[in-house]
Formats: C-alpha cells, structure tokens, sequence
C-alpha cells in the first residue's frame, strides 16, 4: 500500500508540477505528517525531490526529471481497454490514434496481463446512444473539437427552437461532452457560458484569434451544475392523477426518472387506484406524456390539463365512433 502511495506522489508531481504538502494529503487521502515521510523515503531512494518554504512554496521535481514507471496492475491494464471509446474517439478524428495506442499498451504488457485485457476488450462494449434514437450526424465536429483543443475562436451558424431560428455567433469553446450519443459544444459567448447541441451547428469555422479559458473552470463541474440548473427548470407546474395499478406499475417507462421519482413518493390509495402528484413541463406536454398511457390514468387537477385531456379524448372518439 505505501509503495503504491509514493508511485502516486512521484506522479502527481510529474503531471501537475509543484504541490504542497496539503494538496498531496488532500489527492492522496494521508495525513501532512505521511507526506513528509513519503518525500523523505523518496529522497532516500535518490529521487530528485525539493521542497520551497513559504505560502509560494510546495515539493517538486528538478526540472527534467520523468520517472520511467511501466508497471500496471491487472485492474489498472483491463480498465484502460474498458475506458476506450472507439466509437467517440472516431468521431473526433481519433480512431487511429486510440487503436494504435491500444496495441502499443497490448505489446508492452506481460503475457499473462495481456490475456486478461484482451478477455475484458472482448467481454465489455460501449453503446452510447439511447434506444430508439439514431446516432445524431454532426458534421462539424472535428472542426469544433479543433477549437476546443486549440482554444481558438470558433464562428458557428446554428439552429435553435426559439426565434430567430438561425443565429450566428463567435464562441469561445471550452469542451465536449457526450450524452445519450449525442455531442454537446459547452462555448462561451458575449455575456455567459451555453451549451450548443453540435448536430445543430449548420456551419462553422476557425478563426485565427485564440482567447484565454475562464480561470478555474471545470467542465464536468459545470455540467452538473446545469443539468441540475435545466431540471429545476424545466418543471413549472404540478398535476394530481389516478393511476390504475397496471399504470403506476408501468408509469416509470412512460415518463421521466424525476416524475416517476415525484409520483412514488406522493402515492396513495384510492379504491384500489392510486392518486399521485407530479411535475409538468407545461400542460400541452403533459397531455402528450399521459395520454400515452389510455384509460389507465385520470386527470384531476389542473382543471385546464381536464379539459384538454378531455377535448382530445372527444376529438379521438369522434374519429373512431363516427
């Protein structure tokens, strides 16, 4: 264990470059007291490992010095081979680039661990997009994760539900993320940070002119934040329903995870149905989403969701009982 704690030091330093002894405690989950003993047992073995005092200061590595560690665990060499996006990687213009590292990996491993990486390249695959969608075509993606590598201006055309539809703007692009199969650009615009659904962008091309990234700014970080952000957002009512028990049964693949979250949680009995509240987008989509379900749910409240359940119930029956 504390051998494996001193390769972790000797690499966090190598890649992230001067740390203090708290920052190495806090990556590392020790005591200071451990980290001082580790940087001693370090320099012990010859490792070229300096220390600076003061608010400034921290351990690091002499200029140069790169540690030639090749060792992998068996669980460190099959999650490589798990972690690789073939498909992704591909998309990005990478598909070479990850294939060709892989077999360099496969040819520097020993036999034995060779065998199992391949047992779990094998055993283990990846499909990104959800059922029933197709994989979105974007165009302009390697194009876009150009400027994303090289933070470069990006000036985009892009399509957008609300008026005016085409908009052209000048982004600064901060990053990629893949969801559900689907690319989304998280850019920089004249006031704030936004998310561009890639497969929309109908045109676009580098500028010349670079831009400095916001200090301190995560993308994963920020992507959690604004998926939280949309979900609050995104309910603006509440509707009260009864659900037959074959409809609450079924009601978790008729709606989102968040309404069938609310609905579990508000259930109660109500001769032999049950009565639940949840949240809405809107009463037009709500009608959509519980008219899917038939005669296995009833409307309670709103009284203008009612209503417009029941105008397209008499609108259907006038079609089929004619």
């Amino acid at each position: 264990m504390r051998a494996s704690r001193l390769v972790s030091l000797l690499l966090l330093l190598q890649t992230k470059g001067r740390m203090t002894a708290q920052a190495l405690a806090d990556e590392l989950e020790v005591s200071v007291r451990t980290i001082y003993r580790d940087v001693e047992s370090l320099h012990a073995a010859g490792v070229p490992l300096y220390g600076d005092a003061g608010p400034a200061g921290g351990y690091q590595l002499l200029d140069g010095y790169r540690t030639r560690l090749t060792g992998l665990t068996e669980q460190e060499a099959e999650s490589l081979f798990l972690a690789g996006l073939p498909g992704p990687a591909a998309e990005l213009g990478l598909g070479d680039a990850v294939s060709a590292a892989q077999l360099k990996l496969m040819a520097a491993l020993p036999s034995p661990m060779r065998d199992r990486a391949s047992h779990m390249a094998k055993r283990f695959h990846l499909d990104a997009p959800a059922w029933y969608y197709d994989p979105e075509r974007s165009p302009f993606l390697e194009l876009v994760a150009d400027a994303v590598w090289r933070s470069r201006l990006l000036e985009v055309s892009y399509r957008r539900w609300q008026a005016p539809e085409e908009v052209t703007r000048v982004l600064r692009p901060l990053g990629l993320v893949l969801k559900a199969g689907r690319w989304y650009l998280v850019a920089q615009g004249s006031s704030r940070i936004s998310t561009y659904r890639v497969s929309q962008i109908q045109a676009a091309s580098v500028l010349d002119e670079s831009f400095e990234r916001p200090a301190g700014f995560d993308l994963a970080a920020h992507w959690t934040a604004s998926l939280e952000d949309f979900q609050a957002r995104q309910y603006t009512g509440e509707a009260v329903i009864r659900l037959s028990p074959r409809g609450f049964e079924s009601l978790s693949s008729n709606v989102l995870p968040a309404v069938a979250r609310a609905a579990e949680e508000s259930a109660v009995d109500d001769d032999g149905w049950v009565r639940v509240t949840i949240p809405i987008e809107s009463v037009g989509h709500a009608t959509g989403m519980l008219l899917r379900m038939g005669g296995d749910v009833e409307v309670l409240a709103p009284d203008e969701l009612r209503d417009q359940v029941t105008a397209v119930v008499r609108k259907l029956a006038s079609l089929y009982l004619s």
